[in-house]
């Protein structure tokens, strides 16, 4: 998650926005929607065919808007069960276009195999890490922290892929290497704090 530092500067962007957008008649739902159709469709348009650092420069444009609906949501003074629901899909769906694309590219045009494992595990560690805290807080548990979140799996895959658009050898599987690494241990993580919120005494 973006830490307390970033929020301040992130908001001094989004919450003009959001209230500018907010005016127009604009709502977080529909920001989800074209954030989340943006981030994918230009995932499936760049990556495949190896224009990574434009890829890079487009999907960041649109996961930025993610930060723009929750601004929405508090400028308004009320979020939706369907509107954060809708969110966490957008944001499943965005993720998994990323590394399968990812994926496609270093089996296509990228020709790098370990880069395919790397992507295909971010791909499903970052889908676990998200859905056990989901789960868990479904179930009354806690799973929060670890090491990687959304933001942090993001910005590492991002870099990468924008430095291996730039010509920088081995940047993309020295970032999704990492990454794997990182999501892996996280998802661990957040086992271990769902087994201990599951045992204390008040659990139940």
């Amino acid at each position: 998650m973006l830490n307390v530092f970033a929020r301040v500067h992130v908001a001094r962007v989004t919450v003009p926005l959001a209230r500018w957008l907010l005016a127009r008649g604009v709502t977080p739902d529909t920001v989800t929607v074209i954030g989340t159709l943006g981030s994918v469709g230009a995932a499936l348009w760049f990556l495949p065919r190896g224009e990574l650092f434009a890829a890079t420069m487009v999907i960041t444009f649109f996961v930025l808007l993610d930060l723009v609906d929750g601004a929405m949501a508090r400028a308004r003074g009320r979020s939706t069960p369907f509107g954060a629901v809708l969110d966490s899909t957008g944001d499943r769906a965005a993720d998994g276009a990323l590394f399968a694309c990812l994926a496609w590219w270093a089996l296509g045009v990228g020709d790098q195999r370990l880069v395919w494992v790397a992507a295909l595990v971010c791909l499903v560690a970052g889908q676990l890490v998200s859905y056990i805290k989901a789960r868990a807080e479904g179930a009354g548990l806690s799973a929060d922290g670890g090491l990687v979140e959304r933001a942090e799996r993001l910005i590492i895959a991002l870099v990468g892929t924008g430095l291996e658009g730039l010509g920088v050898p081995y940047a993309l599987a020295v970032a999704l290497w990492l990454l794997a690494i990182a999501s892996v241990w996280t998802f661990g993580q957040r086992l271990v704090e769902v087994y201990r919120s599951a045992h204390q005494p008040d659990a139940a």
